[in-house]
């Protein structure tokens, strides 16, 4: 009877113990990445205006917004890990890297710790199948340089110089250098304004190479749209 009773209470504990298993995996499962990208001529150049970091006004060019687990249905886990806190010793070493690619123009002036510490926690903790926090953020710049967005658009003609132009031609152009159809998001000025603000593309699970979309983001822009200057 004994040996039974314990025979059972081991079968418990076995089925306790996969169901946190399987409930970890499914922390981690998506089927791709967004990497998001913004520009910060239009994250200023409203009522909420910006502040420029510590380190000075960034350069003129697209700058990293997040690299986002997602999945085909158009939903995306977040904040995945409450145990696995930000630490920014962890990416000392890309720091320089970070503040010139992967910048935040959100007020009060910072160095840009607490941002990566909201894209880490609420993103990249939903990817930690694939990346440790250091691999997170060094994923985000190795995308970053596969593809110059702002060398791209001025070479089909489309400057950041405050004038209007076609959406439909901003995404034939990434379309036509990268190969992929991106998404794309608008926001909108003080003179309600649409202005071209951030550029989607999508990464396959690996974090590493970019694929056709699954899904694109709705654009909620018009048909014609302002490339502001910064």
């Amino acid at each position: 009877m004994k040996r039974h009773f314990y025979s059972i209470i081991f079968k418990l504990l076995i089925i306790q113990y996969l169901s946190v298993v399987c409930l970890c995996a499914t922390v981690d499962d998506f089927d791709f990445f967004y990497f998001v990208q913004s520009w910060p001529g239009s994250y200023c150049d409203t009522k909420r205006s910006c502040c420029y970091p510590k380190t000075g006004k960034p350069a003129s060019d697209f700058g990293i917004h997040g690299l986002w687990p997602n999945y085909k249905d158009g939903s995306y886990p977040s904040n995945c890990d409450p145990d696995s806190v930000f630490d920014r010793s962890q990416i000392s070493d890309l720091k320089s890297e970070l503040q010139k690619s992967w910048p935040t123009l959100a007020c009060p002036s910072s160095e840009g710790f607490k941002f990566w510490s909201h894209e880490w926690i609420k993103h990249g903790t939903c990817s930690e199948s694939v990346f440790d926090q250091h691999e997170y953020f060094e994923a985000g710049l190795k995308l970053k340089e596969k593809f110059n967005l702002l060398q791209i658009l001025k070479n089909a003609g489309i400057k950041p110089d405050d004038e209007f132009y076609e959406l439909e031609s901003i995404s034939d152009a990434i379309k036509e250098a990268t190969g992929f159809t991106p998404g794309i998001q608008c926001n909108v000025d003080s003179s309600r304004n649409s202005q071209l603000f951030e550029i989607y593309l999508c990464v396959d699970t690996s974090g590493t190479e970019f694929i056709e979309c699954p899904l694109l983001p709705k654009a909620r822009c018009d048909s014609s749209v302002q490339f502001p200057k910064f």
